[in-house]
């Protein structure tokens, strides 16, 4: 089972980050982890991940050893600053799994020297593109039986919750959406029309008066970049979508819960 663990700064931490930064510069590191694609470590990897997302998937590729730096408590990730004892385990694992738009990828970068391989990962919860994430990691883990079988598990789970959904579609039609760019994949799921998507800046007054006159049915806001609501007074029901995994690093709980909010918000309409 995947294991996340929490960690506090100590001396012997701020001594190894020192150490680290003064040392690092390696240019045979590769961000996307080409250097060693298909050369699998021997035993389970150790995986270091900046957050419960890139864990989950992680997880979902047959990793077991994985330590997560932002704490799932952390609302806002990219907001999170880490800690001289969060770079230095950086520097002890095998694999480094970041994504692009985390402000504190360079420190990651920095801090994971020569011996990590830095792999860069696309966060998507879109099904093709989760699975593809899913398998690349598999061959750099070399775990592909352990991302066979979760792929497998997540294609029979995924069919069943998108079939539910569109048995509660208002009135036999699929409802019109208005979604946030990071939270489409939610209306996927359900089958929904989306007829207008914003962010991941604020809605701008135009927008506003653009994405209501479509008159959707439901907003999917993001969660995890909430402005409050999105178009008031348009009468369209809005849906908090979590993107990042809990702390068992559960992909499809993700997908679960979307899918009842979705379910409990369309039968009620």
């Amino acid at each position: 089972m995947a294991r996340t663990r929490v960690r506090t700064p100590s001396l012997l931490a701020l001594t190894l980050t020192a150490a680290l930064i003064s040392g690092c510069g390696n240019d045979d590191t590769s961000s996307d982890g080409a250097a060693n694609a298909g050369q699998p470590h021997e035993g389970k990897p150790a995986v270091v991940v900046t957050t419960t997302w890139e864990g989950a998937i992680a997880k979902a590729a047959g990793a077991e050893d994985i330590e997560v730096i932002v704490p799932q408590s952390v609302h806002h990730a990219p907001d999170y600053d880490p800690k001289p004892s969060d770079l230095a385990t950086v520097a002890k694992a095998d694999f480094v799994l970041y994504a692009p738009f985390e402000p504190y990828a360079a420190k990651i970068k920095e801090a994971a020297g020569s011996k990590a391989e830095l792999v860069e990962v696309k966060l998507d919860h879109d099904p093709d593109e989760l699975k593809a994430e899913v398998t690349r990691l598999a061959g750099l883990f070399g775990t592909e039986d352990g991302a066979t079988r979760w792929k497998e598990e997540f294609d029979t789970e995924y069919t069943k919750l998108h079939k539910d959904l569109r048995a509660a579609w208002p009135g036999g039609r699929s409802p019109s959406v208005v979604s946030q760019v990071f939270t489409t994949w939610a209306a996927e799921l359900a089958g929904a029309t989306v007829t207008g998507t914003y962010g991941p800046e604020p809605v701008t007054p135009a927008q506003l008066a653009d994405l209501s006159a479509k008159k959707p049915v439901l907003v999917l806001e993001n969660a995890h970049m909430s402005t409050g609501t999105v178009l008031p007074d348009s009468g369209a029901r809005q849906l908090e979508i979590v993107n990042y995994p809990a702390d068992d690093l559960d992909l499809l709980a993700v997908h679960r819960d979307a899918a009842a909010e979705l379910k409990k918000t369309m039968v009620g309409s």
